[in-house]
């Protein structure tokens, strides 16, 4: 149970703008969950809007809801923690593992095994996602972090939004890629024809970039670093493909069947490599790093590509 009052200054603005300031140990997004659920009163009255306009000298009180949301339990899937303070974890996921639950993968997400290693993530950030500030693809592996404290995932939100955070991948393509260094820039939007892919032609998607380097190539295909200046849905697949050089594995974008026959690929050659970014409580530089996975090396020492 907690109350606070409305000052002067907060006088004719949002609820959970006001919350959000006056409370600051719940994210803006959790307040608005609360209000909607019902958690909030206003001088004695519940309201479940977010917009609803305080007065100075309100009395905003709210009560906790249970901590353990229905069909949300802890489930003991092995994860591989490679950083951990107070603050923050980071995780180095297995290709395979979906982040968080959705439709069609409600169970056995990296957050159930979150819930049962840290069982103080829980709610943090909110009920469905606990910890969770970015996220990769299924068939993708690598770095991860993971907030577990309110302030840790406000401040990774705002370094992810502000574009603060430096992060690397390795990726496996299609061919030799040439120049041996480039910028792609376009927009990225949901394809017309398939709803489950993203496409770079389209003139209504969101602006993205992705920078990349080559490590070492082949003509039958090359490894190359990119770094990613955006963070948009799909955005090194969807750009890899953009170029012409789709990523090996990759079942929506483009990468022949045969290809991952004959070499024993079973997912999108794509690995979360490196992080840099500044420490969202203490400010100290943090520099992460993931080992490339088994099966990334075996592709790459079957193609004579090295790094």
């Amino acid at each position: 149970m907690g109350q606070r009052t409305v000052p002067t200054d907060d006088a004719g603005g949002r609820l959970d703008a006001a919350l959000a300031r006056l409370a600051p140990e719940h994210s803006r997004s959790r307040w608005q969950a609360l209000i909607e659920a019902g958690h909030v009163r206003v001088n004695g009255r519940s309201v479940s809007k977010c917009r609803t306009e305080v007065a100075a000298g309100d009395l905003i009180e709210w009560e906790e809801p249970s901590p353990r949301p229905p069909g949300l339990t802890p489930i003991a899937l092995p994860i591989k923690i490679i950083y951990e303070d107070t603050e923050l974890m980071a995780i180095d996921k297995p290709a395979g593992l979906v982040v968080h639950p959705a439709a069609g993968h409600e169970d056995a997400t990296l957050v159930h095994a979150l819930l049962y290693h840290r069982p103080n993530v829980r709610g943090i950030g909110g009920e469905s996602r606990p910890g969770i500030v970015h996220r990769l693809d299924k068939g993708t592996s690598g770095l991860l972090v993971v907030a577990k404290t309110e302030r840790a995932h406000r401040g990774m939100t705002e370094l992810f939004k502000g574009r603060q955070v430096e992060k690397e991948y390795l990726a496996i393509v299609r061919g030799r890629l040439e120049p041996p260094s480039g910028t792609i820039e376009t927009l990225i939007g949901r394809s017309a024809s398939h709803r489950q892919k993203m496409t770079a032609r389209t003139h209504r998607g969101r602006y993205a970039v992705t920078r990349y380097e080559v490590v070492s190539c082949r003509e039958e295909a090359s490894l190359v670093r990119v770094f990613i200046l955006t963070g948009r849905t799909h955005q090194i697949r969807v750009h890899m493909t953009h170029i012409g050089h789709p990523i090996l594995g990759d079942p929506i974008y483009g990468s022949r069947r045969q290809e991952g026959e004959r070499l024993g690929i079973a997912r999108p050659m794509l690995h979360a490599h490196r992080l840099k970014f500044l420490h969202p409580v203490n400010g100290e530089p943090i520099e992460l790093e993931a080992e490339i996975p088994n099966d990334m090396r075996k592709i790459m020492s079957e193609l004579g590509l090295s790094i």
